[in-house]
């Protein structure tokens, strides 16, 4: 694959529209993928590819940059060289009818360090904010920016979260104004724990265009690289994921032009219009973005827990002590037993849910969540465990399952808190509004 891109070119654009008409034939009910538990030979061809990457590439310089807390520019542009960081690679993920193909691919690259692979895929949330709210037309322009080329790779950032707005997006204070008299947009505000802030090439940015009316009066704005108006803010030091680059951003009198909303004005207007006579609305800018990651999101899960689940088996079936390898005792095995148990099942939810959102079928009982919140507790639970199989060992940085365990905390919180995860899926299956 060739991912030496600059600007829309023809084979983007040509990607764009692919994705694009695929989703709209499964929306238009001309296409069905039919479901089953055997991959196919290019899933498994994928699945070994990255894979080999992961394990060559990733895992060597893990510890390397969790040390240094930087982005690993060096091993994005390796990515970039074989063509697993580009939008072509992620368009051929997409158009995977079983909808299984992406999140594989994110369980490969987290097993081999989630930190590098949030580096990796960070970008992912920004593509998915425009794919969920932009034309085909802003598709082209701005995703292979997200990207840059090969000789020179960018990144891009989703921001949606505030100092006093995480899991209540509704509440958000970043507010957007239309310049009639120069046809642009004005944003103001502050972006707090966006993945890729103030270092990204392209910024998606959630702001409200009309506060009164809520989530339902907001919408998603591109920043093209170097505007000014935005600049970043504190880097945060994380516990985990300490190779993905996360700091606030903040937009002072920021403008940009008028195709730079989502989906267009005349659209908006028409969205606005309809929630101020009251009339329901499936969804808003940020919670689109959410619904169409959290399986993957689970997905990257899984690959920490699996990473922490096979490390504690080796150790388990070399470590000897009393004579004979510690597997040998129920105590250890039932707990591997159950780590396997638990790493496969929740999978299989992120695949169900991987698959219902490529095929279009409704969340009814909020299955998108479902697979994130145990997904993500899983792998909170697993490294935890691997932690205690290898004993004292575990506790230290000479052995993997530390930072594995420090990586894997945090999906439990971003992208929807386990009791939101919660309150969602209640809601669904209750059809009341818990609170």
């Amino acid at each position: 694959m060739d991912a030496d891109i600059v600007s829309p070119s023809a084979a983007a654009t040509a990607a764009a529209n692919a994705a694009v008409d695929a989703a709209t034939a499964v929306q238009n009910g001309d296409e069905t993928a039919p479901f089953s538990l055997e991959l196919s030979q290019d899933q498994r061809d994928i699945r070994e590819w990255v894979h080999g990457f992961a394990e060559g590439v990733v895992r060597p310089a893990a510890a390397e940059w969790d040390e240094r807390e930087e982005t690993p520019w060096p091993i994005i542009q390796e990515a970039a060289k074989i063509g697993l960081y580009g939008f072509e690679s992620l368009a051929q993920f997409f158009a995977d009818p079983s909808g299984i193909t992406l999140p594989m691919v994110n369980e490969e690259l987290f097993w081999g360090d989630a930190g590098i692979g949030m580096a990796i895929m960070g970008t992912t949330l920004a593509v998915a904010g425009i794919f969920s709210a932009g034309t085909p037309e802003q598709l082209g322009e701005w995703v292979p920016q997200c990207y840059g080329t090969t000789e020179d790779p960018k990144v891009g950032a989703f921001c949606v979260s505030e100092p006093d707005a995480g899991s209540d997006v509704s509440s958000l204070r970043t507010r957007a104004r239309y310049d009639e008299a120069s046809e642009e947009w004005v944003l103001n505000g502050q972006k707090a724990w966006a993945t890729n802030g103030g270092i990204a090439n392209v910024h998606v940015v959630v702001a409200s265009v009309d506060h009164e009316l809520g989530a339902r009066g907001q919408a998603a704005f591109v920043i093209p690289p170097a505007t000014e108006g935005l600049e970043m803010g504190t880097k945060v030091k994380k516990h985990g994921l300490r190779a993905s680059h996360t700091a606030d951003v903040f937009l002072d009198d920021c403008r940009v032009p008028g195709s730079c909303l989502l989906g267009g004005k005349e659209k908006l207007d028409e969205r606005l219009a309809r929630a101020r006579e009251g009339t329901r609305a499936k969804s808003q800018a940020a919670m689109q973005t959410f619904e169409a990651s959290r399986p993957t999101v689970g997905a990257q899960a899984i690959g920490i827990a699996r990473a922490a689940y096979e490390y504690a088996l080796d150790y388990a079936k070399e470590r000897q002590q009393f004579g004979r390898a510690i597997i040998e005792n129920q105590a250890i095995a039932f707990t591997l037993a159950d780590m396997k148990l638990e790493i496969d099942a929740a999978r299989l939810l992120v695949w169900r849910a991987s698959w219902m959102g490529r095929n279009n079928h409704e969340f009814t009982n909020a299955e998108g969540s479902m697979s994130k919140l145990k997904a993500g507790e899983v792998a909170v639970w697993a490294t935890e465990r691997a932690i205690q199989i290898l004993g004292g060992n575990g506790y230290t940085r000479e052995f993997p399952v530390e930072r594995m365990h420090r990586d894997a905390k945090i999906y439990t919180i971003f992208e929807g808190t386990s009791e939101i995860q919660r309150l969602v899926i209640s809601r669904a299956i209750s059809g009341l509004h818990i609170r």
